[in-house]
């Protein structure tokens, strides 16, 4: 199982000491918390995507591949790639360099993005999301897999005799996860294709990630890609974490009351109860995650954690990054147990290639 921690690269106001840090100093920030989370043995970073204030990570690909240069072995990823807006042309060719230099370490999550202005910025609609998120997706596919495409959609232009390049890694293209919170739709595309479903639970009960994440795996059995079981999931948690609860809430409360994600909302201990908000002491975080095979409906093979934003400062989430780095043994201890055989990790490079390479190795079939 994948652990590893996640942002959207929010630039927020520190409610305690009212300080706000530069758009510089919240990258330079970013590239220090991939740093410490490849030291703390962390497997995955992920970062998001945003063209609007109050976000600072436009380019995505700019900011993993410096980190892919400063890191060992940490699987780069993000926390979305709007699949609406960019061009799949592009996000084909930036994600296949990407893994050249990151030396195979490198998947991405897809998603549609919530925020209606950016659509026109980038000559789109807001209404089309889902429609933009299939059809670009299924061009995406094709420019990763042949090396010559022909194609026509409703979006972009036709394209004739397009060669992408550079031409994924060892011809194994980076694995997809498809993000969504509410819309079935992309369980469906998701499941279809054979690839990973990411919920991003922090606002949602339990009760309403379970229904989606059960549709997307028995429709993933549906189409004839394993059992329900052995479907790709990941879940996301927002923690903060100290020695003990009592401190972890007290100092917790005055980022969350002052967040526009969360403030005026829930108080922090409704948000708790009912959505995977965890505040508490190492052990606490330890027993809600392990809870979280309930809301996945059984095991599943990623869990990301935000550690950062809403305002809290550079040193404290540095902190946090530490404090996975002792809880993430435990989780990976308790999670292996009772963990059936048949229900596999999450794809990496390394195992995609090797697929691909047995399946190479078969004999063809007679067409006969």
């Amino acid at each position: 199982m994948q652990f590893g921690i996640f942002g959207v690269g929010d630039l927020g106001r520190d409610p305690l000491s009212g300080r706000t840090p530069t758009e510089r100093d919240r990258l330079k920030a970013l590239v220090e918390y991939a740093e410490l989370a490849d030291e703390v043995g962390l497997d995955v970073f992920a970062t998001g995507e945003h063209h609007n204030p109050p976000f600072v990570i436009s380019s995505p690909t700019t900011l993993l591949g410096h980190i892919a240069a400063r890191t060992k072995k940490l699987l780069l990823s993000t926390s979305t790639t709007l699949i609406t807006t960019n061009d799949p042309v592009k996000i084909a060719e930036d994600y296949a360099m990407l893994q050249h230099l990151a030396d195979g370490r490198v998947d991405l999550m897809l998603g549609r993005g919530n925020t209606g202005p950016v659509y026109p910025w980038f000559g789109q609609d807001i209404r089309d999301g889902i429609a933009l998120a299939v059809e670009n997706y299924a061009l995406l596919r094709r420019l990763w897999r042949e090396d010559v495409v022909d194609w026509e959609g409703r979006f972009r232009t036709p394209l004739q005799g397009f060669t992408a390049t550079p031409r994924p890694m060892d011809d194994v293209p980076p694995f997809v996860w498809h993000a969504s919170i509410r819309s079935p739709e992309i369980a469906e595309q998701a499941a279809y294709y054979g690839d990973g479903f990411f919920h991003n639970n922090l606002f949602w009960p339990k009760e309403h990630v379970r229904q989606l994440v059960d549709l997307y795996r028995s429709r993933f059995e549906h189409y004839g890609h394993g059992r329900a079981d052995q479907a790709f999931v990941g879940l996301a948690a927002h923690v903060f974490v100290r020695r003990n609860s009592q401190d972890a809430v007290r100092e917790f409360r005055s980022y969350f009351n002052a967040s526009s994600a969360y403030g005026n909302g829930p108080s922090l201990e409704d948000t708790m109860a009912r959505t995977a908000v965890v505040v508490g002491s190492p052990q606490e975080v330890i027993e809600r995650v392990l809870a979280y095979r309930e809301h996945a409906g059984g095991d599943y093979q990623r869990q990301l954690f935000n550690v950062d934003g809403i305002g809290v400062p550079r040193e404290t989430v540095l902190e946090q990054i530490e404090s996975l780095g002792e809880i993430v043994p435990v989780l990976r201890k308790e999670f292996a147990v009772g963990r059936p055989a048949h229900v596999p990790d999450a794809p990496t490079h390394a195992s995609l290639a090797a697929a691909a390479q047995e399946k190479a190795a078969l004999p063809e079939e007679d067409p006969r």
